[in-house]
């Protein structure tokens, strides 16, 4: 599994010298909000701040930052410290930080209306700490979404979910359906699909699509009955739905209020295509939404402001 947090450390070893653009504060309508970032090398970048004319100014200053006048040269790669971070070399004349104070009107091509605050620093090895350290914390808290089935569903959800800022785990029986599984999203091969819902985390999301209708009902049944996921959905159609509703209320103790909270079939059905990459983007548009309204009424519940873990 390759995560956002290796990404990045791999990004920070590798690039030689990099500079941190973050947003530091907005007004109005505008790309990106509060907290966002890229890292910014002579060669490539990490991340974005909203892309447009804001971003390709911010990566200007950024390579006029590192370019080194008192050497007439272009920065190379400077020494590695201990934790694997690129170190900062003093330079006579070179900026270490800047602000751009950016209104995105037509005079950038741009018709946001907003403004925007662009902080633009070097990154030495402490300051390279403190991004990993803050992804770490973030991709600790993302929440999870469990995908029930490897087969060609599962395989273009489990694509989709890779894109997005979620935790995505993929369990299977058939060690040969885990087999191509983006390196983002975990993989979990067992026997008892189902015990991997028991010990799921509250506000997760489980998506269930296995090859076995008999599990399918299995693993829908345990999340039903968690009461704190915040989405479940089962793949299948109008009869699935009905049948796993008659033994659900008649077999598995279930109730209808539990039986209600079930999505089936995953994706809706207001789009009459059956090509698995499709129903995979409808799947993930309904799980994202299921996951930010869940976790907007869990804050305002808790009294829990919303915030992006930021760099400082």
């Amino acid at each position: 599994m390759n995560s956002k947090v290796q990404s990045l450390k791999a990004f920070l070893t590798s690039a030689g010298q990099v500079a941190l653009v973050e947003v530091t504060g907005t007004k109005g309508s505008t790309p990106r909000e509060k907290g966002a970032f890229m890292l910014v090398s002579q060669a490539a970048i990490f991340g974005t701040i909203g892309g447009g004319q804001l971003e390709y100014m911010a990566i200007d200053k950024a390579r006029q930052m590192l370019f080194s006048p008192s050497r007439g040269e272009r920065t190379r790669a400077d020494p590695i410290l201990p934790g694997g971070f690129a170190a900062t070399l003093p330079s006579r004349g070179r900026e270490s930080r800047a602000t751009l104070d950016v209104p995105l009107g037509p005079e950038i091509g741009q018709c946001c209306g907003g403004r925007v605050e662009v902080l633009i620093r070097l990154v030495d090895a402490a300051l390279a700490a403190d991004l990993v350290a803050a992804a770490e914390a973030e991709e600790a808290h993302l929440p999870r979404v469990y995908i029930f089935g490897g087969g060609h569903v599962g395989q273009a959800l489990a694509s989709t979910i890779a894109l997005l800022p979620v935790h995505g785990i993929v369990i299977e029986t058939r060690a040969e359906a885990l087999e191509g599984m983006p390196e983002s999203v975990e993989t979990r091969l067992t026997a008892m699909p189902e015990a991997m819902v028991r010990n799921a985390p509250a506000g997760a999301a489980f998506a269930i699509l296995t090859h076995d209708h008999a599990l399918d009902f299995l693993i829908v049944a345990e999340a039903l009955k968690r009461g704190d996921a915040a989405y479940v959905g089962m793949i299948g159609s109008k009869t699935k739905k009905a049948t796993f509703k008659n033994w659900f209320l008649k077999s598995a103790d279930g109730s209808e209020a539990e039986f209600a909270r079930l999505v089936s079939p995953i994706g809706g059905a207001a789009v009459k295509d059956k090509r698995p990459q499709v129903i995979a983007a409808l799947a993930a548009a309904e799980i994202m939404t299921a996951l930010v309204m869940h976790a907007t009424a869990s804050n305002a519940d808790h009294q829990v402001p919303h915030d992006k873990v930021m760099v400082g």
